[in-house]
């Protein structure tokens, strides 16, 4: 972990904790594979839109995160920065005129992703908590939990907010 251990560096003591815990998020997960612990960090970093954590994590995370997770992180951040707004929207106003029109949205790779829906699930429930849209956590929960379990979204969604306070820390 030579890039994150690079940026870790350049956190000050004020931020020690997130420099701890960035560290931790990414070498101890008892509920998530290396692989899969990565790509939620990759698809974090792409989705607040660091720049130099994306390259840090995608450095150090060599063969632990093959070509089609790194494809799967980056279209999940996308996908989601798209959803986060629509569906917050549609939630936020309530209004049942709104739920009943067709969102008309492509997301072919959230049910076809080239890793496992497992692991676009995860990548989405880090971005889902990150921008705080309730309908796509509520969302991206249940279809977790039926496949996984609770600590496989608790490990993703922890890791999503290291990220970001890693983000703000080097900010």
């Amino acid at each position: 972990m030579d890039n994150i251990n690079a940026l870790r560096d350049q956190m000050s003591e004020p931020v020690k904790d997130i420099k701890l815990n960035l560290s931790t998020v990414l070498t101890r997960s008892q509920a998530l594979s290396a692989e899969q612990t990565w790509a939620v960090a990759l698809c974090s970093a792409y989705f607040i839109q660091d720049s130099a954590l994306s390259a840090a994590i995608e450095a150090d995370a060599g063969e632990e995160l093959s070509v089609e997770a790194r494809e799967d992180a980056k279209a999940a951040a996308a996908i989601m920065a798209m959803n986060t707004v629509y569906y917050r929207f549609r939630h936020m106003v309530g209004k049942e005129e709104y739920s009943q029109m067709r969102a008309g949205l492509r997301m072919n790779r959230m049910t076809r992703p080239a890793t496992s829906t497992a692991l676009f699930e995860l990548c989405s429930i880090a971005c889902a908590a990150l921008e705080g849209c309730e309908m796509c956590i509520q969302s991206h929960e249940a279809k977790l939990t039926a496949e996984l379990s609770a600590n496989h979204v608790h490990e993703a969604v922890r890791i999503g907010a290291v990220i970001k306070g890693a983000s703000v820390a080097l900010s």
